[in-house]
């Protein structure tokens, strides 16, 4: 092999040979040098593979992408949303409304609204969230949501008397439409306390509505009560709103009067795995008298039932069987042919009045 021979045959010219040696000799630090015997090799094994060219021993060369096929899988897709849709139209709804947050907690209802809240967001309730796409979500729970006014002296009462009678006015209230016992359908034997033993009419009323119920005696116009062997309710919440009123009545009585609304979300005992939620909503206007005693037949601590009023959805429009008989699946329908009304809307009046025989009301929303 020639001075100025590489190793594949070719030759360097005599100007680069003789700097080669010229720079070598003296030591120039970038002095070119001359390949070792393994890159002299490794040289000539990359020319002689064709196709290879110029490319250098570590580069790289990604792969060719794949075909695409984005029409079909968007076309695959369409199709399962649609199929979806057909078959579970509500949970769609759901996916796309999403959980809305938290509402803020209303504030206690001192006098009567002037107009409905406003519509929530179309969402089914769930066993976790019962109160899931209602108005009542934001409401508070239980004795909390009963306003109850401050106290002043009214006729024969001072104003610790009135403050007295307004607590067991609400204690009536929660013992007639709170207590878990009397919703899983017991007989409410503290409400029944409070009652003026003397007041004849509605000791009647008393004694026949729990044995033999009927439009005119229905316990359900006083107390809320669910057949547990039917109905449980969900959770461990019943939302209620509404508030406390007084003023002088006859004789110098005090005259309260207690407008609350309770939402009761319900399932059926025998669900079997189906999740579905129906909220009872009931609404009742009570005025009480707190009779003076020299005046009126009565005993301590109890109250004359001056009149009672109620609004009730979703509880049943059957015949009176004592307890509220809420509408799953098909029974709905025979539900849907009563009067329209918004069971939120506390700025209208009470509907019915003191017997359950008048028409069953439609809830617009629940």
């Amino acid at each position: 092999m020639g001075a100025g021979t590489e190793p594949d045959g070719s030759s360097r010219s005599d100007e680069d040979w003789e700097r080669f040696l010229r720079e070598s000799v003296a030591g120039v630090a970038d002095a070119p040098k001359e390949p070792s015997a393994r890159a002299r090799d490794v040289a000539m094994r990359l020319r002689a593979e064709p196709g290879r060219g110029l490319e250098g021993w570590r580069s790289y060369t990604p792969p060719r992408p794949k075909r695409r096929t984005g029409w079909y899988a968007a076309g695959l897709l369409a199709s399962l949303v649609l199929l979806v849709v057909v078959l579970a139209p509500g949970r769609i709804v759901d996916l796309f409304a999403g959980d809305a947050p938290d509402s803020p907690p209303l504030a206690a209802e001192t006098a009567r609204p002037t107009q409905a809240p406003p519509a929530e967001a179309a969402q089914r309730p769930t066993m976790d969230k019962p109160l899931r796409g209602s108005p009542a979500a934001s409401w508070a729970s239980g004795a909390a949501g009963i306003t109850v006014p401050k106290a002043g002296a009214v006729g024969w009462m001072s104003a610790a008397e009135v403050e007295r009678a307004l607590t067991r006015t609400r204690d009536f209230i929660v013992a007639s439409g709170l207590d878990r016992g009397v919703l899983r359908g017991e007989r409410p034997e503290k409400a029944i306390a409070l009652i003026n033993p003397h007041q004849k009419d509605v000791q009647d009323l008393l004694r026949t509505a729990f044995r033999t119920p009927s439009e005119k005696n229905d316990p359900l116009l006083l107390f809320s009560r669910f057949q547990p062997s039917r109905t449980h309710l969900v959770g461990d919440v019943v939302k209620a709103r509404g508030r406390l009123t007084y003023r002088e009545g006859e004789r110098g009585a005090l005259q309260v009067t207690a407008d609350v609304t309770f939402v009761y979300p319900v399932t059926r005992t025998d669900a079997g795995g189906n999740d579905e939620i129906v909220r009872t909503i009931v609404r009742r206007e009570l005025v009480l008298s707190w009779d003076d005693p020299d005046k009126v037949i009565t005993e301590p601590g109890t109250f004359s039932l001056v009149s009672h009023k109620y609004d009730m959805t979703n509880g049943g429009c059957g015949a009176p069987t004592g307890y509220f008989a809420p509408p799953f699946g098909t029974d709905r329908q025979a539900d849907e042919a009563g009067t329209e009304i918004d069971p939120y809307d506390r700025s209208a009046p009470v509907r019915r009045g003191e017997s359950s025989g008048e028409e069953c009301g439609r809830a617009t929303r629940s």
